[in-house]
């Protein structure tokens, strides 16, 4: 049997399409379904009917995929335990981020990863907080990188950094001159807001009202780099994590006011299936993670963070 037709196909299964499937895999979509075509002519059965939209299991694919998925499990422990006594590292990380945490910061701990461990296949997303989530929970990503995060039921958190809030300011703007600057100072101020649907955004409008401050919200955004680029030309301030605005501060194109009356921190964690093994690529990739923290940022860097995670 051809161990990677059938991972191949069990990713098709766990996406719901050949054409993730592909993605996932990167690998063109004529590859993924010449992969199938050739374990049913091993198998001398279909796995997926092919008429149905979206795709279907036959009988014969539901017990493959049931079967084959505690089997490849199965394998990776093997192959981990073989690996650890050998020294190697391979196998396959799958992570997905939301995108307030930075292309840059990201790009950042995937270098290294990809460095220090080559034979590893990292492959980095980015998607919407419930999407990440989602694909956690369908087995579509090992671990997934998100802002208040949840830890209960099938879902499992690393904790990873608490990220310092402060105002962030085009250098045009009147507020530039400031060293720092009180919650109540923001009022009147023409915001430019993350998009309703994020935690951040909640987080933020709460701790508004707290304070009774009144702003003007004047663009909604789902995207970090767009309400920072939204920022440098003045059409308004932002509140953001101090974290992602270091190369802006660096090249002195956004300015960073921290709050004088007020502790306001954006949690990020490293969430994933509960009780699913990590493979050690993954227990690696997040190694990396929590190494090298500023202290105001580090929650956790210890190796007992797995098991504390795990369970």
């Amino acid at each position: 049997m051809n161990l990677r037709n059938t991972e191949i196909f069990c990713d098709i299964v766990t996406h719901g399409s050949f054409s993730k499937a592909a993605v996932a895999r990167q690998v063109s979509q004529p590859a993924i379904s010449q992969a199938l075509q050739q374990l049913e002519e091993h198998l001398g059965v279909d796995l997926i009917d092919r008429s149905q939209r979206p795709i279907q299991l036959t009988s014969a694919g539901e017990i493959y995929f049931k079967r084959c998925q505690k089997w490849l499990r199965d394998y990776q422990d093997i192959e981990d335990s073989v690996q650890k006594n050998s020294g190697r590292l391979s196998g396959r990380v799958r992570v997905a981020s939301i995108y307030s945490v930075g292309l840059l910061q990201m790009s950042d701990y995937v270098s290294r990863f990809r460095s220090e461990f080559p034979e590893v296949d990292l492959t980095l997303g980015y998607a919407q907080p419930d999407d990440v989530y989602s694909k956690v929970l369908r087995d579509e990503i090992d671990l997934g990188i998100v802002s208040f995060p949840r830890d209960g039921g099938e879902v499992g958190c690393i904790p990873w950094q608490n990220q310092e809030m402060v105002l962030a300011v085009g250098n045009t703007n009147k507020l530039a001159d400031l060293d720092s600057i009180p919650i109540a100072g923001l009022a009147g101020q023409n915001l430019v807001a993350f998009s309703n649907d994020l935690m951040i955004r909640r987080k933020t409008e709460k701790l508004l009202k707290k304070s009774n401050v009144n702003v003007n919200v004047v663009h909604e955004f789902d995207n970090l780099e767009t309400v920072k680029r939204a920022v440098e030309i003045d059409l308004g301030v932002a509140i953001l994590p101090l974290a992602t605005l270091r190369r802006e501060m660096e090249f002195r194109t956004l300015k960073a006011i921290p709050f004088l009356d007020c502790d306001f921190v954006r949690p990020l964690g490293i969430v994933h299936k509960r009780h699913k093994h990590l493979s050690r690529a993954a227990e690696k990739f997040v190694e990396i993670l929590l190494e090298d923290l500023p202290p105001d940022e580090a929650i956790s860097k210890t190796a007992p963070a797995f098991s504390s995670a795990m369970s």
